[in-house]
């Protein structure tokens, strides 16, 4: 096993991560939707309060 195929097997490492993390959040975030607890969802900030939901 060389260098490269070390950095090789780093990288899969890391992508496979980061796309575990990512499908967990989806899933939570789609799993809390059907509260309503005002909380914004992972994908939105504050600039995007909705004023629809208090009326």
């Amino acid at each position: 096993m060389n260098q490269s195929d070390l950095l090789f097997l780093v990288l899969i490492l890391i992508t496979l991560t980061s796309l575990t993390v990512f499908v967990v959040q989806f899933v939570r975030s789609r799993r809390r939707g059907g509260e309503d607890d005002r909380r914004a969802g992972w994908w939105e900030g504050p600039w995007d309060d909705d004023d629809d939901r208090r009326r």
